[in-house]
């Protein structure tokens, strides 16, 4: 009888863990894509419950006659697929600073966000996601942009 309640016990908490969607609480890691023009990002994800999360990124370039430093804030619905993919779709904003040629300002930008993610049994996620940023300026950022890229993050 002994058997039969652990063995119950085992099956129900691995059909749990199995089917249970893993968002970790934290993940922290780069972006890689063209984010236009200013290249990687570093990003950082914070679970807010069961499917849902944050996610800030904070890019910048700085070179001879182009600096740029801006930061990216996504409100993430994410959505199981099988095992350990995820796919997601978000949205948010954004806003950044720029000094180019002589002429410095500032901008804001609306962005989406649909992509897919692994997580690994080791605290690694790969993602892969779109990112449409519409940006509101004159000089540096006033059209639309779009953005592939692939995360790499430490979860934890």
């Amino acid at each position: 009888m002994k058997r039969l309640i652990l063995s119950i016990v085992a099956i129900t908490i691995t059909a749990f863990s199995v089917n249970a969607q893993d968002i970790s609480k934290n993940a922290l890691g780069l972006r890689l894509g063209d984010n236009d023009g200013l290249g990687a990002e570093i990003s950082y994800q914070r679970h807010l419950n069961d499917n849902n999360r944050l996610e800030f990124d904070l890019g910048w370039r700085d070179s001879n006659n182009f600096d740029v430093v801006k930061i990216v804030g996504l409100y993430q619905w994410v959505m199981p697929i099988d095992n350990n993919f995820n796919w997601y779709v978000g949205a948010g904003a954004g806003f950044g600073s720029y000094d180019a040629n002589e002429v410095d300002g500032t901008f804001a930008l609306l962005a989406g966000d649909i992509g897919i993610e692994y997580n690994f049994d080791i605290p690694l996620q790969l993602s892969l996601d779109f990112r449409p940023e519409i940006g509101f300026d004159d000089d540096y950022s006033d059209d639309v942009d779009f953005d592939i890229a692939l995360g790499i993050r430490y979860r934890f």
